[in-house]
């Protein structure tokens, strides 16, 4: 059955569950039922399901049993290869070395232990799944996550294949088939069956799968010990799984296909159910700065998060964790193509091919037979350089190596009648006896025949219209330079390569050397390929030294230890802070707080409150004692009745310390005569209605607002959503309803500005959220708190009870001074001080509530000891004589 967490977690009222759960059901919580554990939590798997159903979150503070790290490596598909043996009794298995999960164990620490967890690729049967497992873990350290078949067709073959894959590819899903039957840049498999828009089953069907692959990382991990990297775009929903038992737990995650630019990206339907769940790692990986742009964008636009740098290091702040944006391309192993390098039977082939294309400049393209490599886009600008560049005619060859396609459709199919037309055009046109053009390789070729061909090209082409990564081009310049002792390779010219690469791939920020192309621009690229070819021997040679000093620094085993790097750095401060996980479903997150930070209980703070003989109430209004996102902000009976009761006891000095002018908060307040107001941060202070209101600032020349407004009015006029508040001690520009991206480059620019022409001027300007205000020097709420604080004490009032209340940044200031005004003798030496913010979020102030309601209910409580003190003043017996 089904566990009540799963349905709690999406929200999700309807679905195909039933035969998900009874086809998962198969393998699902049974492969490692052998296994020796290393367990934090004992018992079965059902009993993990049983706790994953405890309100929020099981916080990870179990104490671990081993000593050293270990770092659990989460994918899709396992690094090994399995086949059935040829009698059908039992399965083989091996490593499988071109996997990137196994070669990125060459940066990690020698002492880290490595354990895999994710599917096989093949089918195994449920009677055979705890002997499979078994094995694994004995002999590779792997724990195999078993999906049913039909979990796995309606998880990968559809969610994955045909949503996910062409979305981040900038494939849209316009018309019903549109999305049907296409293949991957990096993974095995394509997509299957019909098309069709966004099914919901099928991101159930994903869902279930990222929770079966949480339980199997459940079943083995250390919390306290060990890190887990989850990787690529089949496992974004398992980081919410992971967090939501372990709050502490050390986790990063690496994309390795482009993440499209908001436009697109924004057409998911579950788009922020998947950001949510991605912003519960620890860090996040790109290969590229524009993928990390377009997913700080999406997080921006639609989280209202914005990004920092500080230090060279980009990091994203989420209720107290700071989530770190890591920014490197994978490369390749360089060990492993060495060694094919020295295979003896490299060199026949490459005289084979020396021969073959004997006084011919071969340029070479090695693609996967896919609709977004861009095939026949390559063929048609080769075409072109031909009839533009008759000298070519004859003497240059075109080699593709188009790996058979592991996908079927009627796109893909397009495709590829397309390149066969081409390959035909073009050799009937250009070709004679004895040259062929264009060779065209559709056939599976081993390694060796591809070094081969890698060695003896003059030039690589790649024109890829989209691709995560692509590593064509770094083997391509390890193959020209050769093996370092190899005799003879200055002398066969393997020291120098050309390359034409897509702008629109992964690794063409790194090849600065080479040429970089628009593929869709068939002109330019032939352009490009003559030019390629046409360059100086030392010119080329130049830029194959600068691209080999980076692909050679630059492998897998570099990107590995800098991910691992990064990801200690940015979970150092794991274990210092308080955690606790908040929210249902996707909406699940975890916040964490300094150790001394804690809710405020009304009991303690109503015990504290009777106790004292002076006490100062400084409260917030927007946020704090009405809700932001309120139309109506007058204050309601309610608060009106709470705030005149406060007053109204004589031990009590109540403030209304806000941004908003005086005007507004003189209005809205008029039935509350004995309270005090602090209007404009400060700016002006009147104590009670009977008094006139004071100007706590040095500054009554504003002169400078003259120079501040035209040039807010400037970028109000060319942004579209923004707004100035005038207020009379300040001048505020809104961008809340702007574009978020426009509306924050905006503001950074008129801070900059304005900071330039009012340097001379007695003002500061700062940056809010959404705002940009500029104000007099020495108005803060804090300076307002130290001074009501200062006056009540030399009135022989020292207070010895003292409650500041806001929700913002400007807050934060008031909770700042009060935190030392013992020290400064501004109150009693006992006195109890309650700084407290409004939301569970970082913070200066020692305590929280979480929202407008509670402190309602906490100043309504405060109120309420009030009435009762003074009824029993009122009608305490006197005392017998």
């Amino acid at each position: 059955m089904m566990s009540r967490s799963y349905t709690n977690l999406l929200d999700l009222a309807s679905g195909n569950f039933a035969a998900l759960s009874l086809g998962a059901g198969g393998g699902g919580g049974r492969g490692l039922r052998r296994m020796p554990r290393v367990m934090t939590v004992p018992g079965t798997l059902a009993d993990l399901q049983e706790e994953e159903e405890r309100a929020n979150s099981v916080a990870s503070d179990v104490q671990s049993s081993q000593a050293q790290d270990r770092i659990i490596i989460v994918a899709n598909q396992l690094p090994v290869r399995a086949r059935r043996r040829p009698d059908g009794r039992g399965w083989t298995f091996a490593w499988d070395e071109d996997s990137l999960l196994l070669q990125l164990k060459d940066g990690l620490p020698d002492d880290m232990e490595v354990l895999y967890v994710g599917s096989l690729n093949v089918d195994v049967e449920p009677h055979e799944q705890d002997d499979v497992a078994q094995a694994l873990l004995e002999r590779f350290k792997c724990v195999p996550a078993f999906l049913s078949p039909d979990l796995h067709e309606r998880f990968y073959h559809g969610f994955c294949k045909r949503r996910l894959w062409p979305l981040f590819h900038y494939m849209l899903p316009f018309s019903a088939s549109s999305t049907s039957d296409h293949g991957s840049s990096g993974g095995a498999g394509a997509a299957r069956g019909s098309g069709g828009r966004y099914d919901r089953s099928l991101w159930e069907a994903y869902v279930l799968a990222n929770k079966l692959f949480s339980q199997k990382v459940i079943e083995v991990i250390n919390p306290e010990d060990d890190y887990v990297w989850i990787h690529d775009y089949h496992l974004m929903a398992l980081p919410t799984f992971l967090r939501r038992r372990f709050n502490r737990l050390r986790m990063g995650f690496f994309l390795h296909v482009p993440f499209p630019s908001s436009e697109i990206y924004r057409t998911l339907p579950f788009r922020e159910e998947i950001l949510k769940a991605l912003l519960n790692c620890d860090l996040i990986g790109f290969h590229t700065f524009d993928y990390a742009r377009h997913f700080l964008s999406c997080c921006s636009r639609m989280l209202g998060i914005e990004y920092q740098s500080k230090r060279g290091y980009i990091g994203l702040d989420y209720f107290g964790r700071t989530i770190g944006i890591k920014i490197l391309p994978v490369g390749i192993h360089m060990g492993q193509l060495q060694s094919v390098l020295r295979l003896p039977d490299k060199e026949w082939r490459v005289n084979e091919l020396r021969q073959q294309f004997e006084g011919k400049t071969v340029l070479l393209g090695v693609d996967d037979m896919d609709i977004f490599k861009g095939i026949n886009l390559k063929l048609l600008a080769f075409e072109h350089m031909l009839k533009l560049h008759p000298k070519w005619q004859g003497r240059a060859v075109l080699v593709q190596i188009a790996n058979p396609a592991r996908a079927q459709g009627k796109d893909l199919k397009e495709i590829q009648n397309e390149i066969e037309e081409s390959c035909e055009r073009i050799n009937k046109a250009f070709g004679h006896a004895g040259y062929s053009p264009v060779v065209l390789i559709d056939r599976t070729i081993s390694a060796v025949e591809k070094i081969a061909y890698y060695t003896i090209a003059e030039c690589v082409v790649v024109t890829a219209v989209r691709d995560g990564m692509n590593l064509t081009p770094y083997e391509y310049i390890v193959c020209r330079q050769g093996i370092s002792d190899s005799k003879d390779s200055e002398a066969d010219g393997q020291k120098k390569s050309m390359l034409v690469v897509s702008e629109f791939i992964g690794c063409s920020p790194s090849l600065s050397g080479a040429i970089r192309i628009n593929p869709w621009n068939i002109e330019t690229t032939g352009e490009a390929m003559n030019e390629a070819i046409s360059l100086a021997d030392g010119e080329k040679q130049l830029r194959h030294e600068k691209h080999y000093r980076y692909v050679s620094t630059h492998d897998v085993a570099y990107w590995s230890k800098s991910f691992q790097q990064d990801m200690e750095r940015t979970c150092k401060d794991h274990f210092r802070r308080n955690c606790w996980g908040i929210g249902l479903g996707f909406g699940f997150r975890v916040v964490a707080v300094e150790p001394n930070f804690r809710k405020l209980h009304v009991d303690g703070i109503v015990s504290a409150y009777m106790k004292a003989k002076s006490r100062a109430i400084l409260m917030d209004y927007d946020g704090t004692l009405v809700p932001l996102a309120s139309i109506n902000k007058q204050p309601t009976a309610e608060i009106i009745r709470i705030i005149n009761t406060l007053c109204a006891d004589k031990k009590n000095v109540v403030f209304i310390v806000s941004g908003r002018g005086r005007n507004h908060l003189g209005d809205w307040f008029l039935p509350c005569e004995k309270l005090g107001i602090a209007a404009e941060h400060g700016y002006f202070v009147r104590w009670s209605q009977d008094e006139e209101w004071e100007t706590y600032s040095q500054s009554t020349d504003f002169g400078w607002m003259q120079i501040a407004e035209p040039v807010m009015k400037l970028y109000t006029e060319s942004t579209d959503g923004s707004s100035i508040e005038p207020k009379e001690s300040a001048l505020v520009w809104h961008h809340r309803d702007a574009d978020p991206g426009f509306g924050s480059s905006q503001a950074k620019e008129m801070l900059d500005h304005l900071e330039s022409v009012l340097a001379n001027e007695p003002v500061s300007v700062k940056s809010g959220k959404f705002i940009v205000e500029v104000k007099p020097q020495g108005v803060s709420k804090g300076l307002v708190a130290e001074k009501i604080l200062s006056a009540m004490a030399e009135n022989g009032r020292q207070a010895d009870f003292v409650l500041c209340i806001g929700d913002d940044r400007s807050d934060e200031e008031m909770f700042e001074d009060i935190a030392g005004i013992v020290t400064r003798n501004l109150v009693a030496p006992d006195t109890s001080i309650f700084g407290c913010t409004v939301g569970q979020k970082p913070s200066k102030a020692r305590y929280y509530l979480d929202d407008t309601a509670e402190v309602r209910n906490m100043l309504g409580a405060l109120a309420d000891a009030s009435e009762e003190s003074s009824f029993e003043e009122r009608f305490e017996p006197p005392l017998s004589t």
